[in-house]
Formats: C-alpha cells, sequence, structure tokens
C-alpha cells in the first residue's frame, strides 16, 4: 500500500523527472562551492579574509573533519527524512551561512562557520543527491543517469567558477568587495535551489518507512557496514577515489617541467570541470549499455592505470624547461586522464544498484561508502606533499613525481581489482539478491502506508 500523495518515477513527467535530476546535480557542484572556494579561488580568498596560509588551510581542515564525521549519519538520516525536506533545508541553511560568510567576520567565526556547513552540507545533504537521482530512475536507468548526473554536476561548477572568475577581475582593487559579491552570488543562487527543491521534489513511494527506534538504527548500520555489495563499492571507490584525485599531480608535474602558468591554468579548468561535462554522460551510457556498471569500472581503472604507468615511465628531463615535446605530451595525457578518472568515479556508486541494494538502505549504503571512499582526502595530500618536499630537499623534485605516479597506478590496479570482485559476487548471487532486493521493496511499501511520520 502507498500513503496518499506518494509517487514513484513512473507517476512523474518526463520534465519533472530531468527537472530534479538536474537540480539535485547542479546542487551538489554548488552547495560546496563556499567551503572549497580555496580550490579556485585562493588568493582572493586569503586577501579578502586577511588570513594567514595556516588558517585558510584550518577552515578547509575544520569543514574536512566535521564531514567525515557526518558522511556515516548523513546516509541514516537520508533513509528516514523525506528528501524534499532534507534536500531543500540543506540548502536554505547553507544559504543563510553563506550570506554570513559573505560579511567577511572574524577568523573565529569563520570556523565556527564552516563547522556548521560541514552539517549543512553532509549531514544534511551528502545523502539526497544519490537517493534522489535513484528515486527518479528505473531501476535500469540508475548508471545511466549518475553518469548525466556529473555532466550537469561539471556545468554547474565550470558556469560559477566563470562568474566567479569575472566578478574578482572586474573589481580586482578591492578584494574584500568582488569576494564578499561572489559570496553573495554563491548564497542567493544556493537559496533559489532550496526553494525550488520544496517546490519540485514529491514525496516518493519508498523513501522511508515508518520511524525506528535508536537500536535499530544502529541494527540498520550494522547491516550496511556487513552487506558485501557496500563493502566491496566502499573499497572500490576509496581506490577510485585516490587515482581520481591523484592524476592532478600531473598538473604540479607539468609546473616542475617549466609549462607556462596559463597552459597550467586552463588544465587545471578542463580537468576539474570541463572534461566532468563529457565524462560523466559517456561513462553513464556506457554503463547502462554494459547493464554491468562494474565491468566499465574494472576497464576503465585498468585504462587509466596504463596512463598513468607512462607519465612514470618517461624519464624526467636533467635539464629544465622541457622541451615542448615533453610538456605537451604529459599536458595532453593529464587531460586524458581526468577524462577516463572522472567518467568511471561519476558511475562507480551504481555499483550499488548491480549489486541490489534496496531504496530503504540506499541511504545508509551510501553514507559507509562516503565514510570509506573519501578517506583519501585525510592523508593523500600530506603524503605526497612529503614526498616532493623530501626530494626536493634531497636537490631532486623530478624523482618524486615518478613515485607518486607509480602510487597511483598501483591504486587503479586496486581498483580495477576491487569492481571484477564485485561482478563476480553478483553474478555469483544473482537470485539471492534478488529475492532481498524484492522482499525489503515489499516491506518498505508496506511499512510507506502506516500515518505519516513527524519528519514528513
Amino acid at each position: 500500500m502507498v500513503a496518499k500523495g506518494e509517487k514513484k518515477a513512473a507517476d512523474l513527467t518526463t520534465f519533472r523527472r530531468w527537472f530534479i535530476l538536474i537540480l539535485v546535480s547542479a546542487g551538489s557542484s554548488t552547495i560546496y562551492g563556499p567551503a572549497y572556494l580555496k580550490q579556485a579561488f585562493y588568493d582572493a580568498q586569503k586577501s579578502a579574509l586577511g588570513l594567514s596560509n595556516t588558517q585558510i588551510g584550518a577552515l578547509l581542515g575544520a569543514y574536512a573533519i566535521t564531514a567525515t564525521i557526518c558522511y556515516l549519519p548523513s546516509g541514516l538520516v537520508a533513509d528516514r527524512v523525506r528528501m524534499r525536506t532534507l534536500c531543500s533545508t540543506g540548502f536554505v541553511l547553507t544559504a543563510a551561512l553563506t550570506f554570513w560568510y559573505a560579511m567577511l567576520p572574524s577568523y573565529g567565526t569563520l570556523l565556527l562557520i564552516f563547522v556548521a556547513m560541514g552539517i549543512t552540507t553532509i549531514l544534511l545533504w551528502w545523502g539526497c543527491r544519490y537517493k534522489l537521482v535513484r528515486l527518479v530512475s528505473a531501476e535500469n536507468e540508475y548508471s545511466r543517469n549518475i553518469g548525466i548526473s556529473y555532466g550537469f554536476y561539471g556545468l554547474a561548477g565550470f558556469l560559477a567558477g566563470l562568474v566567479g572568475t569575472w566578478v574578482l577581475a572586474r573589481a580586482a582593487g578591492d578584494a574584500a568587495g568582488a569576494f564578499r559579491t561572489f559570496l553573495l552570488f554563491y548564497a542567493v543562487l544556493i537559496l533559489l535551489l532550496g526553494v525550488l527543491a520544496f517546490v519540485m521534489i514529491p514525496k516518493f513511494e519508498g523513501e522511508i518507512g515508518s520511524v525506528r527506534s535508536a537500536k535499530q538504527v544502529l541494527v540498520d548500520t550494522g547491516r550496511a557496514l556487513t552487506n558485501p555489495v557496500v563493502l566491496i563499492t566502499a573499497v572500490t571507490v576509496f581506490f577510485v577515489y585516490f587515482y581520481y584525485t591523484g592524476v592532478n599531480y600531473a598538473t604540479t608535474y607539468l609546473t616542475y617541467l617549466g609549462a607556462d602558468a596559463t597552459l597550467n591554468n586552463i588544465l587545471s579548468v578542463l580537468r576539474q570541470y570541463g572534461v566532468t561535462l563529457f565524462a560523466g554522460p559517456v561513462f553513464g551510457a556506457l554503463a547502462f549499455r554494459a547493464k554491468k556498471p562494474s565491468r566499465v569500472i574494472w576497464i576503465g581503472s585498468l585504462i587509466a592505470a596504463a596512463g598513468i604507468a607512462v607519465l612514470a615511465i618517461v624519464p624526467v628531463p636533467g635539464v629544465l624547461p622541457a622541451g615542448t615535446g615533453l610538456i605537451l605530451s604529459v599536458a595532453l595525457i593529464g587531460v586524458a586522464l581526468g577524462f577516463i578518472a572522472n567518467g568511471v568515479f561519476g558511475i562507480v556508486s551504481s555499483q550499488l544498484t548491480e549489486g541490489k541494494v534496496p531504496l530503504a538502505a540506499f541511504g545508509a549504503a551510501t553514507g559507509v561508502v562516503s565514510l570509506v571512499g573519501f578517506l583519501p582526502d585525510t592523508f593523500s595530500s600530506t603524503w605526497f606533499g612529503s614526498i616532493i618536499d623530501k626530494a626536493d630537499a634531497a636537490g631532486n623534485e623530478g624523482a618524486a613525481y615518478p613515485q607518486i605516479f607509480w602510487i597511483l597506478v598501483g591504486s587503479a590496479v586496486v581498483a580495477s581489482a576491487c569492481a571484477l570482485l564485485l561482478n563476480r559476487y553478483v553474478r555469483t548471487n544473482q537470485a539471492k539478491l534478488d529475492a532481498r532486493y524484492e522482499a525489503a521493496q515489499a516491506l518498505a511499501a508496506g511499512e510507506s502506508a502506516e500515518p505519516e511520520p513527524v519528519n514528513a
């Protein structure tokens, strides 16, 4: 039985399904913009806020620590609160914090704002993206749609980045005023997304069951942690994310080789946003056609491993700057690796649907996958930075890059092996997984007919 007003994907018009897909995809890029402005607008942020390099790093560190704590419970929250309520609330509260951020307050207040954004963007909002894409997709459409979602994610980030570049360039003499204007733009945009989310996202059939006790919440967490599909997917995401973020060191390598700064800036924009416009949809379509996303993931990861190995094998020149041929070759390989890594990362979560994780457990599963999968953020930059610093201190910075690239090759190979393992597990246990999925869906449909929970 279905509660009054609940809808499933087939009940929505094509326009509304696409609108929700675009909304949550663009939102997944936009809502994190204020916290991650350091990545693209470091100097402007530092100048406008009047902070030291250490303090700028500490702000993002405060956000990252809060995010890590919130990943797992975010999935549990997503299983118990309507997507319309959770998504719109996350947007609106983040917009409010961004308005506060735009006042350019003291360092202590900024730390509080960044911790609070970790709560609003991760605890409240993180579980919305994957689950909403799942809710507006038929069972066999998720892998394609999550790839398309990453395309819209890239487009939104690219356009927001262009606006930021334009605003900061127009007011070069007033860094604080320009940065405040950019933050106000973000705040208004995020607030608008919150209003649209509340208006356009319906109550979905089977998105939540009845409100459960703390003991049952712990049971759900335990089930997610012991589900082989969830665990294999989490480990796959870990190693895919490791090499996905690590290929950015091709740009650092280009700087060492003596590449022009403008070329490096163009490559950074292409790798961060540009290739995502195409990689997500292309890999989503490949996964949809293959009907087994894990197959595309293991093949793509092996291709990435081969490409990174080329960077590791090519001898580091003894005389700098390097020749134009080497610089262009590294640049092209870097962009190609960015395309492959973005594409694989864009569909890696679809292994959950391949393994028949039911809707009622999808939020908890996403929380576990995120908790494990994004752990490289806590150590990879420090690790690779120390490798470069040690090599530089020894008088041979160039020796660091082959070492980093070989580490990334190993990560890509392990990611490929994990995807193969998932493929084999699903193939071997297909009947059992199908039966459990149908039973869970039937149970969720029965529960949704009960009186609406207080968070409806």
